[in-house]
């Protein structure tokens, strides 16, 4: 059990608090109401739900939109230890230009010590699929080319997303679809992940958590339907824009490490996509996408990969919806 209650902690982002300590929920019934309030303060303090602009750009050419993963965070998840802000804030602008670059939010706190969200992988990638709709219209930005960076849980997010816009009746949503050019993929478990293991664990072995969104673990199983039918029909929408001569750019980046006392939470195998680039980075699944410095060697294989799109991207921001690119 400690193996959980250790990745419990290492993806929160926060030391567990001691047995016996002032937090504790074994300490009485209004002591535990009050740490029950306190918390759900805290979380929602750490990660508001919705788009933030982490750098405005007026000349900006295309949007880069970061997507966190579970028990993430829109800005928590990209900050690296030690460091004030996000790295897609403080370092990407100065390696490429003309971009604005958003970070979106969402309750993906899958345990919880008092109530956890109810929504699924489908209703968060709604709620991104309108909210960015909605923000690129407001800056006269629906037509400008987009890439996504999601990690995680966010991976998936991002491809429901993808896939309901192109479904959607609404051509202000479809614009998210027409416009999307590139995606990287950061530890996404495409094929699934033994964290979903999580959903069969009591729950006082994950700190007396009296919640849990159970619908966030079930997408994570490695026999998960959702997964395998979100993988098909994402695959197929890829080729079918291939074969209609467009091109939808895809990396996907792997951890090398295992996270301590517990392993890879997702491997290789389920990080990549067949027939599409991959690159590991040498770090955690966690610290996989927090980066300190622009001397890292994960930061500058990142930054190559976007260097090499925005190349593309140019020739292609002032087209309409639909064009071939």
């Amino acid at each position: 059990m400690k193996k959980f209650k250790a990745l419990a902690t290492r993806l929160k982002g926060r030391p567990e608090k001691p047995e016996g300590s002032q937090n504790s929920y074994n300490s009485g019934s209004h002591q535990e109401v009050s740490s029950s309030k306190a918390q759900d303060q805290y979380i929602a303090s750490i990660f508001p739900d919705g788009l933030e602009v982490l750098h405005d750009c007026s000349d900006a050419t295309f949007d880069i939109c970061f997507i966190h993963g579970l028990t993430g965070d829109r800005r928590a998840t990209w900050t690296a230890d030690r460091q004030s802000a996000p790295w897609p804030q403080v370092l990407l602008p100065s390696h490429i230009s003309g971009a604005r670059i958003l970070t979106y939010g969402y309750d993906a706190y899958a345990v919880r010590k008092s109530v956890a969200s109810s929504n699924r992988v489908i209703d968060h990638a709604t709620n991104l699929l309108h909210d960015l709709a909605a923000d690129r219209s407001s800056c006269n930005a629906s037509s400008r080319p987009l890439v996504f960076i999601a990690h995680s849980l966010g991976g998936l997010v991002c491809k429901n997303a993808i896939l309901s816009s192109r479904n959607n009746p609404e051509s202000h949503l479809q614009s998210i679809f027409h416009c999307t050019k590139a995606i990287i993929f950061m530890g996404t478990p495409h094929k699934g992940s033994w964290i979903a293991d999580w959903a069969r664990i009591p729950a006082a072995a994950l700190g007396c958590v009296k919640s849990a969104n159970k619908s966030l673990f079930a997408v994570l199983g490695t026999e998960s339907q959702f997964l395998e039918s979100l993988q098909i029909e994402f695959l197929a929408m890829v080729r079918g824009l291939r074969e209609s001569g467009r091109s939808l750019e895809i990396t996907s980046f792997f951890e090398e490490l295992p996270l301590p006392l517990v392993g890879k939470v997702v491997a290789k195998e389920s990080a990549t996509l067949d027939g599409y680039n991959s690159i590991s980075i040498h770090a955690d699944h966690s610290n996989m996408v927090k980066f300190g410095s622009p001397q890292e060697n994960g930061y500058k294989r990142l930054v190559g990969e976007l260097q090499r799109w925005k190349s593309q991207l140019r020739y292609v921001r002032n087209e309409p919806f639909g064009a071939k690119a």
